[in-house]
């Protein structure tokens, strides 16, 4: 049987090694970790066509086998983002501030690792590179809880990341994984606050409320969220179109991708049979609400919306569509219906950019852009551990920066306090 709490010691101790590491070191270790998943991609092929058929056979949505399912261009991300982390600047020991006080102490605010970075992810298997990755550049260790959809994926990974550590002579509890499909062993990580400094829950809105009540570790929300694209009567509707298809049907299964489509009343008529017309090339199912409805009734893939439909993270080829009289509607919409993630507006006029971005309460704030740039990657930070959207720490793709704190170090010539 699984002792986490021997597990978590063992990460809190690595976390010590790690944070004493140099640059060069934690570089040589993840390129090695690069190298070793280059060299095992069949094997990981394998062993996640395990995972993805057992999730088929349980009944799981499209959605999530989607999610669960390396393909090459997933599998190159993960590799690729690894090596973009060791070319990053090293965000340990940065200078935020620093001064002489009048009574000669010396002052300097510095960026120092959090020591354990605890993650509970779902879906993804490539998470587990991707936080190893971040988490040993910042000179932290990770304990990481997976999905039992990825388990045996996960496991692989973790294994390999092991071996490279090792081959590396870094301690293999930096990367620490919780070999146990148990629902309990969950409810015991959360009460490891002795061990784990920071806990992300990476999932849906059900694993963010409960790490959220029952953790006695500090928790950054991060991941859920629904995404809304406001076409205002200024837009340029043609190319208005094209950020809509790529918001909704580029990776549907995407915490980012479009889930309402809030359209400017004087536009509506003209706008919804052609962005619906570009929709339709994918079979996208649009629950239309009010008046949009009448406006898309020939649409081939068209149902009636409900108002709790406008709280929903789709993750699949579904969305909302609505009409609002204004940017100042569309806000109130945004308020409404936890507008917390990625949100865009499409729209030529300064004064309603610049009122959209001041009054949504999104951690990624858009102006002509499609949603799912909300990536560590697309942002140029290498990887990300989560998209935080609370308000305190961190807020966005969380990456290298966003996994240290800070703290004083202060010198003195053997200072006394007066």
């Amino acid at each position: 049987m699984t002792d986490i709490k021997e597990l978590a010691k063992n990460a809190r101790n690595a976390g010590f090694d790690v944070a004493i590491m140099d640059t060069k070191e934690k570089n040589e270790a993840l390129n090695a970790i690069a190298d070793i998943l280059e060299a095992n991609k069949d094997e990981i092929f394998k062993v996640n066509l395990q995972d993805v058929q057992k999730a088929r056979d349980n009944g799981l949505s499209e959605a999530l086998v989607d999610r669960l399912t390396f393909n090459d261009s997933r599998f190159n991300e993960m590799v690729g983002g690894v090596r973009k982390v060791a070319l990053l600047d090293d965000p340990v020991g940065r200078v935020f501030d620093g001064r002489t006080l009048p009574n000669g102490l010396t002052l300097v605010k510095k960026s120092v690792p959090f020591g354990v970075v605890g993650v509970i992810y779902e879906s993804r298997p490539n998470v587990t590179v991707d936080i190893a990755a971040l988490c040993l550049k910042s000179g932290n260790a990770c304990f990481l809880r997976g999905g039992s959809e990825a388990f045996l994926t996960n496991s692989l990974l973790h294994s390999l990341i092991v071996k490279a550590l090792e081959s590396k002579g870094v301690n293999k509890n930096a990367v620490t994984f919780l070999d146990s499909t148990d629902r309990e062993m969950v409810k015991q990580m959360l009460a490891l606050n002795d061990y784990i400094d920071v806990l992300i829950p990476r999932g849906g809105e059900k694993l963010q409320r409960m790490c959220q009540r029952e953790s006695a570790i500090p928790v950054i929300i991060g991941g859920f969220g629904i995404s809304h694209i406001f076409v205002d009567e200024s837009a340029d509707l043609e190319k208005s179109v094209e950020i809509i298809f790529n918001a909704k049907t580029q990776k549907p299964s995407a915490c980012n991708s479009l889930d309402t489509l809030l359209v400017h009343k004087n536009v509506a008529d003209k706008f919804i049979p052609l962005v619906l017309k570009k929709l339709q090339e994918k079979k996208v199912t649009v629950l239309a609400h009010g008046t949009a409805f009448d406006l898309a009734h020939d649409y081939q893939y068209l149902d009636k919306g409900c108002d709790e439909d406008f709280d929903t993270e789709f993750l699949s080829l579904k969305m909302n569509l609505t009409v609002v009289d204004d940017v100042y509607e569309a806000i109130a919409h945004l308020r409404r219906h936890n507008a917390s993630h990625s949100d865009a507006i499409l729209t030529d006029s300064r004064r309603n950019s610049e009122l959209f971005v001041k009054s949504a309460g999104s951690a990624c704030v858009y102006v002509n852009a499609s949603t799912r740039f909300s990536d560590g990657g697309q942002f140029g930070l290498g990887a990300e551990v989560a998209i935080s959207t609370q308000k305190l720490h961190a807020r966005g793709p969380m990456a290298l920066n966003e996994l240290t704190t800070y703290q004083y170090v202060c010198e003195g010539d053997y200072l006394t306090r007066a």
